[in-house]
């Protein structure tokens, strides 16, 4: 009921989220979430509690939960199942993996932008809903991630006025347009801090948080600016804290440009020159 009366405050504040829309007839897709990084200990789930490792190349649907531990990281590209070349016999072109946590070589083929996710440590991250509607010119997405425990970094193209894109916590929802951001929770649920580094849009980022009343506070976060839990306001991005997302971001597109089409581990085949029995590096 809680998160219902904040999205509705979302909704309200006019600022983003033309969610009813709809940009065409077009047949509506599921998304999925794809697994291109993983360091540290990671499980997902499909819903059913059941827990599995989880690797490099692994597509996650809707419903599924990502589960990181105490030195956990997941990078996730939400959307359409990304073109890899499993389904090929040999990749186009392989090259050595850059990233130490990307298993083996990787082949590599430049991709338009697609949205990003981090998973931090100690954190469970559900995606509760991710759907794709090509109109031709465009590709209008529905993304709803549920931050229940923890942290992420999030980097998002910029969104057609009929898509969306919100993160819930136990505490409150995000919504974005077009924004590099991280949002990170207290252990109690509560929302300790979102910073926005960057917008592609005039809107920044919508932030609506109910407080222990039950009443809900609505605020705009800007461009460079972070809102802590405390503040009546968001505030500018400290030099320390700029610098510390700069990196983070810069990271992620870079992750993203060299391992959207990695998913084969050829250590082996490339050491022997035997390229027969390449091995997908999926698995559930």
């Amino acid at each position: 009921m809680k998160k219902m009366q904040i999205l509705m405050g979302i909704a309200l504040s006019g600022v983003l989220l033309n969610a009813g829309l709809t940009a065409s007839a077009q047949p509506t897709l599921p998304g999925y979430a794809t697994v291109v990084r993983v360091q540290g200990i990671a499980s997902y789930s499909l819903g059913d509690d059941q827990w599995h490792p989880i690797v490099a190349g692994k597509f996650l649907p809707v419903g599924a939960s990502i589960r990181t531990g105490d030195n956990g990281v997941v990078d996730v590209v939400l959307g359409k199942a990304i073109d890899s070349p499993q389904a090929k016999s040999l990749p186009s072109r392989i090259s050595l993996a850059s990233d130490s946590p990307v298993r083996g070589m990787v082949g590599y083929k430049a991709a338009v932008q697609q949205n990003v996710v981090r998973v931090l440590a100690d954190s469970l991250l559900v995606i509760d809903k991710l759907t794709t509607t090509d109109t031709g010119a465009d590709t209008v997405s529905d993304t709803e991630l549920d931050l229940k425990k923890g942290g992420l970094y999030a980097s998002v193209k910029k969104l057609s006025p009929a898509a969306q894109y919100l993160v819930k916590t136990p505490t409150g929802i995000a919504g974005v347009r077009g924004t590099d951001f991280s949002i990170q929770l207290n252990p109690d649920g509560t929302i300790k801090s979102l910073a926005v580094y960057k917008t592609r849009n005039d809107d920044g980022l919508v932030l609506a948080v109910t407080d222990g009343s039950g009443a809900t506070q609505t605020f705009q976060i800007l461009d460079g600016q972070v809102w802590e839990q405390g503040n009546p306001n968001p505030v500018p991005l400290t030099p320390e804290l700029r610098s510390m997302l700069q990196e983070v971001f810069s990271a992620l597109r870079t992750t993203y440009t060299e391992v959207v089409n990695f998913n084969y581990d050829l250590t082996q085949q490339y050491e022997s020159g035997d390229y027969g029995h390449l091995s997908p590096a999926v698995g559930d």
